[in-house]
């Protein structure tokens, strides 16, 4: 992998965000919205973890960096779309004008900063500034090379992987925990040997995108780079993580990364309304936690990380967001107890009583009667997910 010389100062960790990331709105009454950034970064902020020295603002990408990825004629229909020019017959041919990605005022712009902010972050640790970089506003995995789908219009991840493949000359490990599938990025290197992309996410059989099988493995001289890990509804916070640790355990030794990219969607929790799957505030401690380790173990600390869904804005994603930058910076918490501060400010705007704690309380969810056979499926299919490796190291 070609690198730059190593300077003087090395950040441990920086964290992308400027005010413009929060133009990146469909509407007030859509799901996604980047309000949970602000959130994040204030809660971060009241907790004395993080300072304006860490905080680097995104840029936007060029059209030829987006071309990396996408068509250029996508790329001037979203142009068009958001200075209201495109036809909506046009429009929805490319995936937008669409009850999931609506079309709203500048949103080239608001999608070209969004996957800056993920550039910005690999230029950060690909040229030896920082050792690790975060862009919560970024993690737009369902983005497709024509077409916007699932509330991605330019997919941040993919053109970031294409980008350390060429100016870098990186293998990169893409690691995606969002409770649906990373399809978009998937489909991008699904015949790159130079890329391996493991998802772990909620079954297709009930929720959006609907693909993520086990046997989408790659394709030609791709094929066993690609692995899925769909877990079945209602996992738990056990047998997530025991699917998370052990393939990627496994997958990092097999495929030994120069860099790993992981996105971080927080919607596999209980309270999120848009997924059926029951883990707490646990998995979000874990889910950085091994990334960085392994990040050390293999590829010299780099490490870069992305947001993703999650749609309980006030209860879920900023705890579990923060985690990352808590890890990435090795800022140890004084107490379990969020900052009142915090709390204070956001309550009188929150529709729900916010939780005060940075675990979660007991019970958040009923029982799940069927937790054995849950976790006992879950590990089958593991095992069926990584058996490529297993019988190449039998051998």
């Amino acid at each position: 992998m070609a690198t730059t010389s190593q300077p003087s100062a090395l950040k441990n960790a920086v964290f992308i965000y400027s005010d413009d990331l929060l133009n990146y709105r469909f509407s007030n009454d859509h799901p996604f919205n980047q309000k949970r950034l602000q959130l994040t970064l204030d809660l971060l902020r009241k907790t004395n973890a993080i300072s304006d020295e860490d905080i680097i603002p995104p840029r936007l990408a060029t059209d030829e960096e987006l071309s990396l990825v996408h068509d250029r004629a996508y790329i001037e229909a979203v142009k068009l779309a958001g200075e209201g020019k495109l036809p909506g017959e046009k429009a929805e041919s490319y995936g937008l004008g669409t009850e999931d990605t609506p079309v709203f005022k500048g949103m080239h712009e608001a999608s070209a900063r969004l996957v800056g902010g993920t550039l910005t972050a690999v230029d950060m640790v690909m040229s030896k500034k920082a050792q690790h970089a975060v862009n919560l506003g970024g993690g737009l995995h369902h983005g497709f090379r024509g077409k916007a789908s699932g509330f991605c219009i330019y997919n941040d991840s993919s053109v970031a992987i294409k980008y350390m493949q060429e100016k870098y000359g990186a293998k990169v490990l893409y690691i995606d925990t969002d409770a649906h599938h990373g399809d978009g990025v998937q489909w991008s290197f699904y015949d790159d040997p130079s890329v391996c992309t493991l998802s772990i996410h909620e079954t297709g059989r009930y929720l959006f995108p609907g693909t993520g099988a086990v046997n989408e493995r790659g394709h030609g001289k791709g094929y066993g780079y690609s692995f899925n890990i769909p877990l079945d509804a209602f996992t738990e916070d056990e047998s997530f993580l025991a699917a998370y640790e052990q393939s990627f355990r496994e997958i990092v030794e097999f495929f030994k990364p120069d860099v790993i990219l992981t996105q971080n969607g927080a919607d596999a929790h209980c309270l999120d309304p848009l997924t059926h799957l029951s883990s707490t505030m646990k998995i979000y401690g874990e889910i950085p936690r091994l990334a960085h380790q392994l990040a050390h173990e293999y590829c010299e600390g780099r490490w870069i990380a992305v947001g993703g869904g999650g749609y309980d804005i006030w209860r879920v994603v900023p705890r579990a967001w923060a985690q990352i930058w808590l890890e990435m910076s090795d800022f140890k918490l004084p107490s379990d107890a969020i900052s009142s501060d915090w709390l204070n400010q956001w309550q009188k705007e929150s529709p729900v009583p916010l939780i005060s704690t940075w675990s979660d309380p007991d019970q958040l969810y009923k029982e799940i009667p069927r937790k054995k056979e849950i976790s006992e499926k879950n590990q089958q299919t593991v095992e069926k997910a990584l058996y490529p490796i297993r019988s190449q190291s039998i051998k």
